[in-house]
């Protein structure tokens, strides 16, 4: 009885395994897409307000050519170009019922100037190996929510994922909401 059950359970698999392998492999178009998903506010307890939050978008793209190594520093990718942020993560406020783009600053004693802080960020490279590239998943990024330098507090963001062959994502917004 036991070994006609675990015969069972290997032709279970095997046909399991032929069905699935015949299965067509996922494709997408090359340039990238996302989608938003969501936004978790995290409270600081020592300053007693959410000044972080996690954002996570879903994506896909068909050649797989998503993130950047730490050396990926050269043009297009250097400190200086748009690309040397492959996500790039813009802030804004609602100002008198005007949505307006808005650069976050923190003050650095050390010039004693406002240095301008970039939410955006350097995903590494996600190209699976094996022969098809396709890609799918999931980025969560950890970001400054809180504008010190506002009296403002509804705000959003709006999210692009650039490829290495610098295509660029759809843009895709988080809700209003109150930081």
């Amino acid at each position: 009885m036991k070994s006609s059950s675990k015969i069972s359970y290997i032709i279970l698999f095997l046909v399991f395994t032929a069905i699935t392998s015949c299965r067509k492999k996922e494709s997408f178009p090359d340039i990238p897409s996302i989608r938003f998903e969501d936004i978790v506010k995290i409270y600081n307890p020592s300053l007693e307000l959410s000044d972080r939050g996690v954002i996570t978008i879903s994506f896909k793209d068909g050649n797989g050519d998503i993130g950047l190594n730490p050396g990926d520093t050269f043009p297009p990718f250097n400190k200086e170009s748009r690309y040397y942020y492959n996500l790039i993560i813009d802030y804004f406020e609602l100002q008198n019922g005007v949505l307006t783009k808005v650069p976050i600053t923190v003050y650095n004693p050390q010039s004693q100037k406002y240095d301008t802080l970039s939410l955006s960020a350097r995903v590494p490279v996600l190209t699976p190996t094996g022969k098809n590239k396709a890609i799918e998943g999931e980025i969560k990024d950890t970001i400054f929510i809180y504008n010190f330098n506002s009296t403002f507090d509804t705000i959003k963001f709006e999210i692009t994922l650039v490829d290495r062959a610098l295509n660029e994502s759809n843009t895709v917004s988080t809700p209003l909401f109150i930081r």
